[in-house]
C-alpha cells in the first residue's frame, strides 16, 4: 500500500487547512498573549503559517487533486 500523489495532497490540504483553524481558535483564546513570541501558541501560530507553504503551497495541492477529477 503505497502513497499515490493524490492522496497525499489531501491529505496534507486538509491537515494543513486544520491546523489553521485550530490554531485561530487558540489566538482568539489566548487574546494579545497568542502574538508575543515568548508564549508557545505565537509560536505555533508562526508554524502554521509556513505549514501551507513547506511541500507545495494549498493552491497546488487543489491543482494535483483536480488533475485526478478530471480524468
Amino acid at each position: 500500500h503505497q502513497l499515490d500523489e493524490v492522496t497525499a495532497a489531501m491529505a496534507k490540504w486538509w491537515t494543513t487547512e486544520l491546523h489553521q483553524r485550530v490554531i485561530q481558535r487558540a489566538l482568539q483564546l489566548h487574546g494579545g498573549y497568542g502574538f508575543m513570541r515568548e508564549y508557545a501558541v505565537a509560536r505555533d501560530y508562526m508554524d502554521s503559517r509556513v505549514a501551507t507553504i513547506f511541500g507545495g503551497t494549498t493552491e497546488i495541492m487543489k491543482e494535483i487533486i483536480g488533475r485526478r477529477l478530471t480524468k
